[in-house]
């Protein structure tokens, strides 16, 4: 199963609710279905308003003991990513998607999760430039590029660089997930903040 959740992005005043995505790119660390979650600041609360999955304790002791066992098994610093993430301690999802990046660099999925966490944790700044590391492993990965889009609107108040990779989602991949979400953002962006963004392509 994908960590995938539907993000209802709010911005006050600037463009009211726009229905976008913020995606976790792993297999799930545990069996918990996929969840909406609101982009805030850490330690807003839970990320849409209801209780995180609870973390598998047992579990997570099992994988630092097979990462302390193998300081070469990425997987199992995979791991332990997700289920901090699918918990919403994005701070120690950190600690371990980093770990596993140095083993595994090419790990796209990995690197867009460690981006969203950044963002989750403040640090809009590197999540983008995470966001730009995965984009080099794959250049037209829909998920990093939305993603980018979520940062650039919300975490950096830039409101044409967001439409600019919303375009270029749908452009790719019009009909999947993504690309629906990309549209749905424009679409309140022309309809709500018209006068200082271009989202028509002209």
């Amino acid at each position: 199963m994908k960590r995938e959740g539907i993000v209802l992005l709010a911005s006050g005043s600037l463009f009211g609710l726009i229905a976008g995505w913020v995606l976790g790119s792993q297999p799930s660390g545990g069996s918990a279905p996929p969840r909406a979650v609101v982009a805030q600041p850490e330690n807003a609360g839970s990320v849409d308003g209801a209780t995180p999955p609870p973390l598998d304790e047992t579990r997570v002791q099992d994988l630092i003991a097979a990462a302390n066992g193998d300081p070469s098994d990425a997987l199992a610093r995979t791991t332990l990513g997700n289920l901090y993430f699918d918990a919403e301690r994005f701070r120690e999802a950190i600690t371990w998607y980093e770990a596993s990046l140095v083993l595994d660099p090419q790990n796209v999925n990995a690197s867009t999760d460690l981006g969203v966490s950044y963002y989750y944790t403040n640090q809009p700044d590197r999540a983008l430039a995470q966001f730009a590391h995965s984009l080099g492993v794959e250049p037209e990965h829909v998920k990093t590029m939305l993603n980018i889009g979520v940062v650039r609107a919300f975490g950096m108040q830039d409101l044409a660089g967001a439409a600019e990779v919303w375009e270029r989602v749908i452009a790719i991949a019009p009909e999947s997930p993504e690309g629906l979400a990309a549209q749905q953002a424009l679409e309140r962006l022309r309809s709500a903040h018209a006068a200082d963004v271009d989202t028509t392509g002209a």
